[in-house]
């Protein structure tokens, strides 16, 4: 009885674009002109989906081949593996064996009839199949051998790092829901050169995809140890260490709750390294109430991260060192007031270093450092913490980075590192830098809430701020707020538009429906794809990262604060975001709330991708001039008609209206709304630079650096 064949894989039309090398408008215009164009096989009328196979029988027929890059080609077999049900764990291992081989050899593999390469595949999963965990037997089939020879292709074509990386993009999309995120490669850098010395042994408890043990093993680490609750995340932080570290490291990675069930519990290193799961409730309060690795205290079950600083207390020799990353309220909750003042009694905490938002995700808190050494028996207890606070004041536009891509991390590496260098060295001879970093004595922290958050301990005390610097600040300040206040009067009064006359302008207008049918415009916004790109507050373990293709994203948010793009999205995420070109007009889906509900896009947002809870407005520049679309669009009156609900409001953008005007008309039009725009953004900051010469003036007034003159 024959058997059934497999079934093709669905591709979207940005995919059709990447395996034919067109764009996709291309693909749009094979779409309407062809009438033998493959009909869509699934998906939605907005986002169809087309039959793989059908559409490489008709690009072939055109005489078009494939221009899809080894990565692209893989991630298109693997969309047709799934859909057979199959995931991506047994391959991860198949990755680290081909890696293993010279070029030559995975051309010879490529070159193999089916059987004998599917036999060869099982054998090199097999023999390497020891040292990454929980992997069961591999038994790849006929079925899998265009999934096989397209791995080996990328492997050999783009490397092992950049095949293991479209492997984890599928295989831990679906674990998004759990809060799988990645620790980016500056942070991870950071954190692994706080460890003082030159570690040997390593351990991460919550080690996800490795970074923290690849950051380790970057700086000499020889001997790495690793676990993870998920298996894959495990497997895959086995396979990426062993292709980073070479065979010179020694690689453990184990999977399992390393809180309940410890794959290491006699072992002891010279440091830890984590970056655990945040407000896990369920971290194992009822069964581990007699564990010894509680020495500083019983952890209460809302507070899950100080178990996991006590586990990795457990794990250091006499002597070694821990840094954690951990969320800002471990540091002031009153359910953990009692170790948190165990730990600073007894010479543990060392320091805690507070870190800007966007330093990692959740992406709207500012994390925090800590930084911990297991007491040496025949040594005195420390006399001091030191406390560095990296959070620099909102700048004079009042706008301060809040996404990982507008972090600097030169700044917040020298800044931590300096401090913590210098401090270690010479606790008790540690000179306060002003705003930055201070060393507090133990006394003074064991008060009643032994609050250890780096801004209450940095910034308690004015003593150490220079009168004369902070005079000049302030001088600056004041300066700056004098010549944006004449900006804005040189605007008011340029202004040039007069009285429509005895009664207001009456026009013709269409709704945006109506223009995008005439094409006067398109109206587009981005399909939701997956949870992994907002950020978890609750819980985390590490995904993608720096091999993985990132595009920048505007989102909603941006255009309220005034921002340039700080979202990203993974490149499978990307096929379902339009591209912003120059001369969009960006629309904010919630409409109400401060700060701007549009804007025209620029070189800045040129090439973005759009965000979530943002309306793009691509205008014909024959037909609509985009400034005057603006105007009107985000005009308060026509946003109230267009919006929906009650206590937040929702645009529909096709009730949207526009005045019926001639070119050259609405190009006046587009001229006055360009200019409302340049007055309310030079009032907004001319609003931030008050501020700012307020607190600094107030602040060196109340500190003692300040005086005023006399009458």
């Amino acid at each position: 009885m024959p058997q059934p064949s497999a079934p093709s894989a669905q591709v979207t039309a940005a995919e059709i674009s990447r395996i034919a090398g067109v764009t996709r408008a291309t693909v749009s215009n094979w779409r309407r002109r062809h009438d033998d164009f493959p009909v869509p096989s699934g998906g939605t009328d907005s986002s169809p989906l087309y039959d793989l196979e059908e559409v490489r029988a008709w690009l072939a027929s055109r005489g078009q081949h494939t221009a899809a890059t080894p990565s692209g080609e893989l991630r298109t077999t693997l969309r047709l593996r799934e859909q057979g049900g199959a995931g991506v764990s047994d391959l991860l291992v198949l990755v680290l064996a081909a890696a293993r081989r010279p070029a030559d050899d995975l051309a010879g593999l490529l070159a193999l009839p089916d059987d004998d390469l599917v036999k060869q595949a099982n054998d090199a999963a097999a023999g390497v199949a020891d040292v990454v965990p929980d992997t069961e037997p591999v038994r790849f089939t006929a079925a899998d051998t265009t999934v096989l020879r397209a791995l080996l292709l990328c492997v050999r074509d783009e490397g092992a790092q950049t095949t293991l990386g479209v492997l984890a993009e599928r295989e831990l999309e679906d674990s998004a829901a759990s809060g799988a995120y990645r620790t980016p490669a500056p942070l991870a850098d950071l954190l692994a050169r706080l460890v003082p010395g030159d570690p040997a042994r390593i351990l991460d408890p919550a080690c996800g995809s490795g970074t923290l043990l690849t950051a380790a093993a970057a700086r000499g680490a020889r001997e790495l140890y690793g676990q993870d609750s998920l298996p894959v995340q495990a497997r895959r932080a086995a396979v990426d260490l062993l292709l980073t570290a070479g065979e010179s490291a020694d690689v453990t990675v184990r999977s399992g709750d390393s809180l309940r069930a410890d794959a290491f519990p006699d072992l002891t290193v010279d440091a830890v390294l984590c970056n655990p799961p945040y407000g896990d409730r369920d971290w194992g309060h009822d069964d581990l109430a007699y564990d010894s690795r509680w020495a500083y205290g019983f952890p209460p079950r809302a507070e899950s991260e100080l178990a996991w600083v006590q586990h990795a207390l457990a794990h250091l020799e006499p002597g070694g060192h821990a840094v954690l990353l951990l969320p800002p309220a471990t540091a002031s909750r009153s359910s953990g007031r009692r170790i948190r003042a165990e730990l600073i009694r007894s010479g543990a905490l060392r320091a805690v270093a507070a870190l800007p938002p966007g330093a990692a995700i959740p992406l709207h808190i500012g994390l925090q450092v800590w930084i911990l050494q297991r007491p040496e028996p025949t040594r005195p207890a420390y006399q001091t913490v030191l406390f560095v606070d990296t959070v620099e004041e909102p700048s004079a536009s009042g706008r301060s980075g809040t996404r990982s891509g507008s972090v600097d991390w030169a700044r917040v590496a020298e800044q931590i590192l300096s401090a913590w260098t210098a401090y270690a060295e010479d606790p008790d001879g540690f000179e306060a830098q002003a705003g930055v970093a201070r060393a507090v004595s133990v006394v003074d922290l064991l008060d009643e809430v032994v609050d250890v958050t780096p801004a209450r301990q940095v910034r308690a005390s004015q003593a150490d701020i220079d009168p004369q610097e902070l005079a000049r600040e302030a001088t600056s300040a004041r300066e700056g707020l004098a010549a944006a206040v004449r900006t804005v009067a040189e605007l008011a009064g340029s202004a040039a538009w007069d009285a429509a006359g005895a009664s207001a302008r009456d026009w013709r207008t269409a709704t945006v429906s109506d223009l995008a049918r005439g094409a006067a415009l398109k109206v587009l916004r981005a399909v939701p794809v997956s949870p992994r790109a907002a950020g978890a507050e609750a819980g985390h373990t590490e995904v993608g990262g720096d091999d993985v293709d990132r595009r920048p994203v505007l989102t909603g948010r941006d255009i309220a604060s005034g921002s340039g793009p700080t979202g990203q999205a993974l490149d499978v995420q990307a096929e379902q975001m339009p591209e912003i070109a120059k001369g969009d007009v960006l629309v904010r889906n919630l409409v109400g709330g401060t700060g701007p509900v549009a804007r025209v896009a620029g070189e800045a947002e040129a090439g973005a991708l759009l965000g979530a809870g943002v309306h793009l407005f691509r205008p014909d520049p024959a037909r609509l001039d985009p400034w005057f679309l603006l105007g009107f669009l985000s005009a308060e009156a026509n946003l109230a008609g267009a919006s929906t609900g009650s206590s937040t409001l929702h645009l529909t953008p096709g009730r949207l209206r526009v005045p019926l005007l001639p070119l050259e008309e609405q190009r006046r039009y587009g001229e006055a709304f360009r200019h409302v725009e340049a007055l309310r953004e030079q009032a907004r900051r001319t609003e931030d630079l008050a501020e700012e010469t307020a607190r600094l003036v107030s602040g060196g007034l109340t500190g003692g650096q300040l005086v005023p003159r006399p009458a």
